[in-house]
C-alpha cells in the first residue's frame, strides 16, 4: 500500500489548530487594495479559521496526516 502524502501546495498555506481547526490566510488582499476602504484591509490581516465544512475537505483530502480528531 503506498504511503498518503501530504498535497505540498496545502502544506504552505494551511495550519492545523491544536482542537482540529485549519486556519488559513485571509482572501481578498492580492490585488485592487485601492478599492477597498482601509477598513477593510484592516482587518483581512492576519489568518482566519475556515468553516467546518471546508476544513472538512482540506483534512480529508489535502492533509490527511494531520492531527487526528480525538
Amino acid at each position: 500500500m503506498p504511503k498518503m502524502k501530504t498535497k505540498s501546495g496545502a502544506k504552505k498555506r494551511f495550519k492545523l489548530t491544536a482542537s482540529g481547526k485549519v486556519k488559513a490566510g485571509q482572501a481578498g488582499k492580492q490585488h485592487g487594495m485601492i478599492k477597498r476602504t482601509n477598513d477593510q484591509i484592516r482587518k483581512l490581516r492576519g489568518t482566519t479559521v475556515l468553516c467546518k465544512q471546508d476544513a472538512k475537505v482540506i483534512k480529508k483530502s489535502y492533509l490527511p496526516n494531520g492531527r487526528k480528531k480525538k
